[in-house]
């Protein structure tokens, strides 16, 4: 029981400290050892509290003063013992501090607090925990966006792969409660989690469905009977790659046209299949569809409109009214999507389609 008490107390430790661990355990040793001589001189010798302290300072750095005050036969065994330590902890510490700067450790942690600022100033950002095969396309696929993203992984060659991209990312275990709040799960936007056990991938739901209520969770399943656990953890959504898989190549022998379409929508310059949210100000609020002039005015095909409910309605009418909240999915090309992103959002001073095809300058 001690045993497994201290490796516990160990990791713990490990998880806080990283590198640091081997030179903050010879700091606490060091002060152990002087603790140990100013209890030499105060309470087995009888001194004052300055004369034991000014002789554990010359005893330890070994400078060979003359002793304070005469030592008894028990005193100079003792401070005996006190040098061996001393000296020993002395080239401990040496040790661990040459071997931060040869292997480079010191750059390695100040580069980890840099990496940690720049997460800490992020939000509304994406989360991913495992960057496996699954991980890396979401990865891709976030950053081609050109959004946010921080990648959770404990695999020391894929975070030395993710710091030559120079893509965020957080060495720890995804499943630790610090290594997600150090990834910004409260101020994140979506969190995929992509681990390849299921029940990792059920902690972490679990973790940030409690903590952050609000934010949106994709979960990587193994099965179909995972799907439904993963579901009532607190996914948003729950997905077998195999299965999507599966259902790809089917759908690229069945219909092969649709299946062009939807790549051509996916990856293609001039035509994005893409959604946009109705905010607060936007001009849209109360309209239908035809009076908005969606159609004519950024030659975009609405194709369906999800609600703040929920619900989603395919193909919709010309008389369906536009809500707060709502999310317009079309077809189209990428600068119609910029200009009625702008009058979605609220913004003021924007032109008429018909006026200027001039695709607005990016920062």
């Amino acid at each position: 029981m001690p045993k497994r008490s201290f490796t516990t107390l160990y990791y713990q430790l490990k998880l806080r400290y990283g590198s640091f661990l081997p030179f903050v355990m010879g700091c606490c040793s060091f002060l152990f050892v002087f603790l140990y001589g100013l209890f030499i001189y105060m309470y087995v010798e009888g001194w004052g509290f300055l004369d034991s302290f000014y002789q554990v300072v010359i005893t330890l750095s070994t400078v060979g003063f003359t002793e304070t005050h005469e030592l008894s036969e028990t005193g100079r065994m003792l401070t005996s013992s006190l040098i061996l330590l001393g000296v020993g902890t002395f080239a401990y510490l040496v040790g661990t501090f040459t071997q931060f700067l040869v292997e480079g450790k010191i750059q390695d942690i100040w580069g980890k607090r840099k990496m940690q600022k720049v997460i800490d100033t992020l939000k509304d950002h994406f989360i991913v925990c495992g960057y496996g095969r699954i991980g890396s396309v979401v990865v891709r696929e976030i950053k081609n966006d050109g959004l946010p993203v921080v990648v959770i992984e404990n695999n020391p060659q894929y975070v030395e792969m993710l710091k030559n991209q120079q893509i965020l990312v957080i060495e720890g275990d995804a499943t630790e409660d610090e290594v997600l709040f150090a990834a910004g799960l409260t101020r994140a936007k979506g969190l995929i989690a992509s681990l390849t056990q299921v029940a990792e991938n059920v902690y972490i739901t679990l973790t940030a469905r409690q903590s952050c209520p609000g934010i949106y969770i994709v979960a990587r399943a193994d099965k179909e009977s995972s799907v439904q656990k993963l579901l009532k953890a607190g996914a948003n959504k729950a997905l077998t790659p195999h299965m999507i898989g599966g259902m790809r190549m089917a759908q690229m022998v069945l219909r092969p046209k649709v299946t062009d379409f939807l790549e051509l929508a996916h990856q293609g310059e001039d035509l994005l299949m893409e959604e946009i949210q109705i905010q607060e100000g936007s001009e849209l609020i109360g309209k239908d569809l035809i009076s908005s002039g969606i159609r004519p005015r950024f030659n975009l095909i609405i194709i369906a409109i999800g609600k703040e409910s929920g619900a989603m309605i395919f193909n919709p009418g010309a008389t369906e009214v536009l809500e707060l909240g709502d999310v317009l999915v079309a077809v189209g090309k990428h600068i119609s999507f910029e200009q009625l992103e702008s009058i979605a959002c609220g913004c003021n001073g924007v032109k008429d389609t018909h006026e200027t095809l001039a695709p607005p300058v990016r920062e």
